[in-house]
């Protein structure tokens, strides 16, 4: 679809470009760490090149993600700031799922679910970057005791699994609500988009004035 001329920019070049990179990194590591996770699934190993290759490839995959999830953090820390309106949303979640407009408060440019989103992976990332470090045979396996490596490992799978977990959501979440996979691809929204859900950047944004707030039909 063209870019309407009264389109609203919600995500710049660099903040697309650095969400793929970080999540095609992300598949990847899913991927290369389930083929050596169980003999089941170590016919992922393939796509790498074997599971030396994979074994190999896994961690540094894991290093050009942090990397990419440090210019993540720089750009959205401050977005995903909680605030009250966090908890009204909250409160009115199943009117939000039901779309329900009249009985859910207005937000700013990210509700609670973003919020939580953006957060869990800012735990679950430090604490697989080092757990990872500590498994790291070739690099760090003489300065780790075996003892402290399993404990790593134990810690590195949960950490993993619930890291799956909040991006399965995560995309869920971006194909169920209509048109928010566009804003990540292409950059912008409409202003009905805006209004419904998001009112309260949306009057930001629009420089809302009492008596504004009437951005048309939602497309």
């Amino acid at each position: 679809m063209t870019r309407p001329a009264n389109a609203i920019t919600r995500y710049t070049t660099v903040n697309r470009i650095n969400h793929w990179i970080n999540a095609i990194l992300f598949v990847m590591l899913v991927i290369s760490g389930l083929s050596m996770f169980h003999p089941i699934l170590f016919w992922f190993s393939e796509l790498f090149g074997g599971g030396q290759w994979t074994r190999a490839a896994h961690p540094w995959f894991g290093v050009c993600m942090v990397v990419s999830w440090i210019g993540m953090f720089i750009q959205f820390w401050r977005h995903n700031l909680p605030n009250r309106d966090d908890v009204e949303w909250s409160k009115a979640i199943v009117h939000v799922v039901a779309n329900d407009d009249e009985k859910v408060p207005p937000i700013g440019r990210n509700n609670a679910g973003q919020k939580l989103v953006f957060w869990s992976m800012a735990l679950l990332i430090p604490i697989l970057f080092v757990t990872g470090l500590l498994i790291w045979e070739v690099y760090f396996g003489k300065a780790t005791s075996i003892e402290t490596q399993r404990v790593a490992v134990l810690i590195h799978s949960l950490c993993a699994f619930a890291a799956i977990l909040v991006l399965v959501t995560h995309i869920y979440a971006g194909i169920w609500i209509r048109h928010s996979v566009r804003s990540m691809t292409q950059g912008w929204v409409t202003p009905g988009w805006a209004w419904h859900h998001h009112r309260k950047w949306f009057r930001q944004v629009i420089g809302y004035r009492r008596g504004d707030d009437t951005p048309g039909k939602h497309p």
